[in-house]
Formats: structure tokens, sequence, C-alpha cells
């Protein structure tokens, strides 16, 4: 029965779409928004040099989700950052329990490339 009501909650939370719950904008002029297939997602900074255009949080959604926002808003890339997640009590270490991959929050830092 349990396994029943957290699948129906997951999938409730799919089918209501993307929300991202805050944003910060650090630009003064707005940006043309893009194509989704135009925004790389990074785990990572790139070596390349970029400036921050917006801060992007959200949670119980999906990296797409932060893509399409940071799209909407002109970005070129958007870095991904999970936070929270699931956790075992007996397995103490995140790195090394069951639940490592799993998260429950995005941040999603959108940035424009310098053409420098």
């Amino acid at each position: 029965m349990r396994k029943i009501i957290v699948f129906f909650i997951f999938t409730c939370l799919f089918l209501t779409g993307c929300a991202i719950e805050a944003h910060r904008y650090y630009l003064k002029e707005k940006l043309p928004a893009k194509n989704i297939k135009e925004v790389d997602v990074l785990w990572e900074a790139p070596v390349r040099p970029y400036v921050v255009i917006a801060d992007l949080q959200a949670s119980n959604t999906t990296v797409k989700c932060i893509q399409k926002r940071a799209a909407e808003i002109g970005a070129d890339a958007v870095i991904v950052t999970l936070t929270g997640g699931h956790y075992s009590e007996s397995e103490i270490w995140a790195g090394n329990d069951r639940y490592s991959n799993t998260y429950t929050g995005l941040i999603g830092t959108a940035i424009k490339y310098k053409t420098e």
C-alpha cells in the first residue's frame, strides 16, 4: 500500500509541470528566449569565460525543467547542482548508500558565455 501512495504522489508531482520555486536574475537587460536544445546542461562550471545571469531553485522536479527555464531567460547553459535526497539510517555515508544518487532539490545557475 505504501508503494502505491508513493507512486501516486510522484506521478502527481510530475504531472503538475515545471515549478521553479525561487529565482534571482542578475542582468539589467532581458535576453531573448532560446530553444531548449540550445541550452547545455553542465554538472560543473565550464572552463570558458561566462557571466551568471540567474540562479534557479526547485524541488521535486527534473533537470529538464531547470533547462527549460534557463532557455526561457536566454541562457547558453545551466550548471546544475543536486540537493537533498533520501537516505538510509543504517548507511550513514551518503557516497556509499543505496540512495546516493537521489535528490529532492535542484539549483541551476544559468550562464551566458562571454564573447571576448
